[in-house]
Parts: C-alpha cells; structure tokens; sequence
C-alpha cells in the first residue's frame, strides 16, 4: 500500500511539472510533427537542432493562428509561413503585440518595405524587430470590393426596384 500510494504522488508530481511548464521555448523538435499542420490553427515548422519559440499571427494572412518556429525566425519568414498576407492586408502598418519579462506590454509598429528592402537600409534606420517568444504578429487590412462585388451589389438592388415597379403596377391595375 505504501508503495501504490508513493506512485501515485510521484505521478501527480510529475504531471504537475509537465503540464506547468511555459511552452513558449522548446529546445528540439519531435521528427514525426516536423513541417505539419496540426487542426485548430496549430503549425510546426520547428528545428529539431535548435531552440524553438511559439508565436502566433493574427489578421489577414491566409492561414492565421499558432505557429512553433525556431528561433532565429524572421518576421518576413514568418509571414511566409503563414501563406503570405492576403490581397486586403494593409503591409505598411504590421505590428508586433509582445508581453516583456516584467509584465508590460509593448505593440512594435514596423513596414513591410523595411522587410523588402532590409540589405538596403542603413543600420540607424532599421526597424525590423527580432521574434521573441509569445510574440503575436498581427497583419491589419480591410476587405476589398472588386468589379465583382459591385456588380452584384447594383444587381441585387436593380431587382428588388423591378419587383417593387411590377407590385404596384399590378396593384394600381385592380
């Protein structure tokens, strides 16, 4: 009896340090969930040779959510990995919501330009932030509305004005 209950305290205690832990730093990476997407939102491109971090990407990027990264990760790398901003996405006002080591929070703004055009920025001006773990990479835009969308959306009201025109012509005629 001493023993079964000496096994079940090192079992709780043991789970206890595992599931406390802060997965935002990983050292390594399992070989089976390399490069995978795992359902939820959840993305692994890890390195199994190096620290890893997780950080997530918000707003309007084709495939948003949670992404585990080694740690020399770019904000450009980044961005690609989450399939590339979408055709709304406004690059010249990214941002970079990060929680420091003293519990205050910071948003970093930054422009895709300084991404693009990196080698040629002189290094007084460069404003490309370094990923940090827990980091949230968030990409503004708003929708756009193409020849399309406009069509249908003059459509849609052409047809309720012919419908309405058509009621009270047959409604004057009784």
């Amino acid at each position: 009896m001493k023993y079964f209950a000496f096994f079940i305290m090192m079992f709780i205690a043991g789970s206890l340090t595992v599931f406390g832990q802060n997965k935002d730093y990983e050292l390594g990476a399992d070989i089976m969930g390399l490069r995978t997407n795992m359902q939820g939102g959840y993305f692994n491109y890890s390195d199994p040779e190096a620290i890893n971090i997780g950080v997530s990407v918000w707003g309007w990027v084709k495939y948003p959510g949670k992404y585990k990264v080694p740690s020399y990760t770019t904000a450009s790398d980044l961005l690609s990995y989450s399939g590339g901003p979408t055709d709304a996405a406004d690059l010249t006002e990214l941002r970079i919501y990060r929680v420091n080591a003293d519990s205050s929070q910071s948003i970093i703004k930054f422009s895709y330009n300084d991404l693009l055009y990196e080698s040629k920025l002189e290094t007084r001006y460069r404003k490309i932030p370094k990923l940090e773990a827990g980091d949230i990479l968030i990409v503004p835009g708003e929708p756009r509305l193409y020849f399309k969308d406009h069509f249908s959306i003059w459509m849609s009201v052409f047809s309720v004005l012919i419908s309405l025109s058509i009621l009270i012509l047959n409604i004057v005629r009784k």
